[in-house]
């Protein structure tokens, strides 16, 4: 429980978020598209900084708080590789997909998939998505929440929920992708000095650098700090399995999933879209500093006597779900735990606006505007806005289920490691090779799906089967491989028929989509790219 001080720091907090929300989505802007496009894609006046930190609060959210303090305590480092891989995956949303969704100026991603393929493929992810927004990026990022306020203010989680859900739901609903993206640009700070502050707590705590890796060598868990693990790890998470099955999750979420590439879509021109992805690349080399290393120094701090886990015992087990909940508690002073509420909270309310805001956009364009094309863009927002709504009510009523995982960040990757595949496959042949048809994208897709789906079934229903032992990672890859193998072959089978605009939308080589020279100096998007990469190599070889 916490003061009272605290709750007026957090309810403070609330109302402000609110109110930004509503006065950036209601007033007037001069943007460069009709009143579905200003409300669905902000006009297209987003500039990069803004971009850059929408993209990290979308990605971010109370879940990864909670669940990587989580990982960190458990099994240290390791989980950091979901951060730092999706810098070389926003790479290639700069340099290559980038380019593709800004020049053919689609407002979403099905859309994207019927321009350079068929409707069919169109209404199959417009689904998909739908379905993965209201799960993955919903009722999760509800359930993560609400554990850790029922822990705090000792309200029950679903009222909790409730509460946020309503209040979330009033400005993204009235205000469109304008006030999410304005109230995440905010959060964005708010989550990152949050979870900053307990961080130096942590370290403060534990003396530094030095005395945690002394614990760590006494406990003989210094493999703790590695990120790269040998083949064969315990973990299932080998450094074959995070290099070979990461992309795959990774490019599917990255660059294929309408939540995360609608901020793009938004983008002024393609330099602010390329700029802000890379700058988001930038950002996400923080989260193994402040979400994972402050679980590490909980569990040296722990080993050490010095954080008092009694609250987590479960009989002889510790549920460690609950471990950034009492390093907030344990650590922080009175004042500075109504902030890493209000952080909390800020990854919370950011994953629940933006997929709202993409179902939205989903529901009206690639749904409802297909039946009746004949729809005004006010109807498509009022359309959006119900559409949001709905989705709102179903994630809550989702909770009861996903409450059973034991594990929400590792259940949210198994998940995605089986939708993956098919789409994955459909967008990088569809960008670079020509060849690939509507008729094997199609096909792909489904079957696709249906493979992944019969896989998760059979796994989770008997998990001793031999295709239960093989980690998530690997098994997004190996899904991967027949989805590509399959989309070639029948491309072959059923060859491809170019339209007049699909034959614009793949890349004739991996020269063309560099050959624009982007601005000059440091921001230019080849020179930021190089500088990423760089220091990703730097860091997974200080961490190897």
């Amino acid at each position: 429980m916490i003061g009272t001080t605290d709750i007026i720091i957090t309810i403070t907090y609330i109302l402000f978020i609110v109110t930004i929300g509503l006065w950036s989505g209601t007033r007037k802007q001069r943007g460069r598209s009709g009143p579905s496009g200003e409300y669905f894609l902000a006009g297209k006046t987003l500039r990069w900084p803004m971009i850059g930190l929408a993209l990290f609060a979308t990605n971010i959210s109370c879940l990864h708080l909670v669940s990587l303090a989580q990982s960190g305590f458990d099994s240290g480092l390791l989980n950091g590789n979901f951060e730092w891989m999706a810098a070389f995956t926003l790479v290639l949303l700069a340099l290559f997909f980038v380019p593709f969704y800004i020049r053919s100026g689609v407002s979403t991603l099905p859309d994207f998939l019927e321009r350079r393929y068929n409707r069919a493929c169109r209404d199959w992810l417009a689904f998909v998505s739908i379905v993965s927004a209201v799960i993955i990026h919903i009722s999760f990022s509800f359930l993560a929440g609400g554990i850790v306020l029922e822990t705090l203010f000792g309200i029950n989680m679903y009222t909790s929920i409730i509460v946020i859900a309503a209040l979330t739901g009033l400005y993204t609903i009235i205000g469109g992708l304008r006030a999410v993206v304005v109230t995440e640009s905010v959060q964005s700070v708010v989550l990152i000095a949050g979870a900053v502050i307990i961080t130096v707590a942590a370290w403060s705590k534990m003396g530094g650098w030095q005395p945690m890796t002394e614990v760590l060598s006494h406990h003989n868990a210094l493999d703790k700090l590695s990120m790269i693990r040998p083949v064969g790890d315990a973990s299932g998470m080998s450094w074959i399995a995070v290099f070979l099955g990461y992309p795959v999750l990774g490019i599917w979420y990255w660059c294929a999933d309408q939540t995360i590439v609608q901020r793009v879509l938004g983008a002024r021109d393609e330099n602010h879209a390329r700029a802000g992805a890379l700058f988001c690349g930038f950002i996400k080399i923080l989260p193994v500093f402040i979400f994972v290393l402050p679980g590490l120094f909980a569990y040296a701090l722990y080993q050490s006597g010095s954080l008092d886990l009694t609250s987590l015992q479960e009989g002889n087990a510790v549920n460690t779900k609950g471990i950034y909940t009492l390093m907030i508690t344990q650590l922080l002073p009175g004042g500075l735990i109504g902030i890493l509420v209000a952080a909390l909270l800020s990854g919370l309310m950011s994953q629940i606006a933006g997929a709202l805001n993409s179902i939205a956009t989903l529901a009206s364009f690639d749904l409802y505007k297909r039946f009746r094309p004949e729809t005004t863009d006010e109807k498509l927002v009022k359309v959006g806005r119900w559409s949001s709504a709905i989705a709102l009510l179903v994630s809550v009523g989702l909770l009861p289920l996903l409450n059973r995982y034991q594990s929400l960040f590792e259940g949210i990757n198994d998940v995605i490691a089986h939708i993956a595949p098919p789409i994955t496959c459909v967008f990088l042949l569809g960008v670079f090779w020509k060849k690939a048809s509507a008729g094997a994208a199609q096909l792909t897709l489904w079957a696709g799906s249906l493979l992944g789906a019969v896989v998760y079934a059979v796994n989770k229903l008997y998990p001793a089967n031999v295709l239960g032992q093989v980690p998530f990672m690997m098994m997004a890859f190996y899904l991967f491989v027949v989805c590509v193998g399959m989309q070639v072959a029948l491309s072959y089978v059923y060859p491809v028929v170019h339209t007049a605009q699909s034959k614009t939308l793949y890349w004739k080589s991996l020269r063309e989509p560099l050959q624009s020279r982007g601005w000059s100096g440091l921001g230019n998007y080849k020179v930021l790219s190089v500088l990423l990469i760089l220091i990703m190599a730097t860091l997974y070889w200080f961490f190897k």
